[in-house]
């Protein structure tokens, strides 16, 4: 099968999503792309540009059986602009995040225009990928509540069209399993892998660190991350505190770091407030580190592969005591040698259903189908 693939911000997890799915895909794919910067511009203009370019290739004697492109395209304008012959194939969407519930510090800072793009995107759409179980029942949920807002002529169904289309893939990771992971005889090594900002609560994060540390809790620290111009205060006050027990700081200038920084870890902790699935999550799993995870999000859904000791395992209640309490308890148990409860490789096997080798073949038989 010929794909037609359009990504208008071609960067970050979109741009990995894409190159790890075609370079082992079985169907012929031809990718038009955009710069991964100036995200508005491109929700705003990429159905002006692709339209044009693809009638362009359509005039030179190009055709395709499948269209398949990213939240960040206003496919319902695109449709208006593109020959007829691009409206009649097929239509995938797949949703990295959403604009109605991805976070933003001011809510009045938000812009509804691109929350409208989604959903006329999501209505146009012959089929909606999702990346998370959590995903697919929050933008619908949210969205409804979006549309009671609307001043008049509130179209009816929408909901119920969007949620009959609505399928969930999750991306696919790509790390090596382990050569070893013993650990032994060290201390504990706490992993913080996110980005600095301020969805992902970090503030939480540094509290129970904080707390564990009058505890007197022999540990070490790993916080690596992407991060921007402007970086929370609890990021400069950390590396203030802890410059004697920090492994790793900040971005990983390689993928090689990245992983060792990963591999490295006993424990990986998210304190995220929210997380359109935890990608990263997963590739610390999928590297032999325990996750300590917040009961809500995504969460639940990433770790009820691994096989489980006791009732939610690996998650604590969403609170600084939570965690810190948490954290205590694996460390007593990581002294003992015991963290993993003598199955070390639980996560790491359970993980492998992300791994690419495999996704790539599932999501080249659910398009098929499509």
């Amino acid at each position: 099968m010929k794909i037609l693939a359009l990504e208008p911000y071609y960067g970050g997890s979109h741009k990995s999503f894409l190159d790890c799915w075609i370079s082992r895909s079985v169907h012929d794919w031809d990718l038009l792309t955009l710069p991964a910067n100036k995200w508005k511009w491109r929700m705003r203009i990429a159905a002006v540009s692709f339209a044009d370019e693809v009638n362009n290739k359509l005039a030179q004697g190009q055709s395709w059986d499948m269209l398949f492109c990213s939240d960040m395209l206003n496919l319902a304008e695109f449709y208006g602009l593109v020959d007829k012959r691009i409206r009649d194939i097929p239509s995938v969407v797949y949703f990295h995040e959403n604009q109605l519930t991805y976070p933003n510090q001011v809510e009045s800072d938000r812009d509804y225009q691109f929350v409208v793009t989604n959903m006329t995107t999501a209505l146009a759409a012959d089929r909606l990928w999702f990346n998370s179980q959590f995903h697919k029942n929050e933008f619908p949920a949210e969205l409804k509540k979006f549309i009671r807002k609307f001043p008049s002529e509130k179209p009816e169904n929408i909901i119920e069209r969007i949620q009959a289309k609505s399928t969930v893939q999750h991306p696919a990771i790509d790390v090596p399993v382990p050569e070893t992971i013993d650990k032994t005889g060290r201390p504990l090594q706490i992993l913080w892998a996110a980005r600095w900002e301020h969805d992902k609560n970090p503030e939480d994060f540094f509290a129970a660190i904080k707390q564990i540390a009058k505890k007197g809790i022999d540990f070490r620290l790993s916080i690596i991350g992407e991060h921007f111009t402007e970086i929370p205060e609890v990021f400069t006050q950390a590396i203030k505190d802890y410059t004697a027990i920090l492994d790793h700081w900040g971005f990983q200038p390689t993928r090689d770091d990245y992983i060792a920084a990963l591999q490295n870890a006993d424990i990986v902790v998210s304190t995220a407030i929210h997380e359109f699935f935890g990608i990263s999550m997963v590739e610390a799993i999928a590297s032999g580190a325990y996750p300590v995870l917040p009961n809500r999000l995504s969460y639940p859904e990433i770790v009820s592969a691994i096989e489980q000791t006791e009732p939610n395992e690996f998650l604590y209640e969403g609170t600084v005591d939570s965690l810190t309490e948490k954290l205590t308890d694996l460390a007593a148990r990581h002294k003992k040698n015991k963290l993993w409860q003598n199955a070390p490789k639980r996560g790491i096997i359970a993980m492998q259903k992300h791994n690419w080798q495999k996704r790539a073949k599932e999501m080249d038989k659910a398009i098929e189908i499509t």
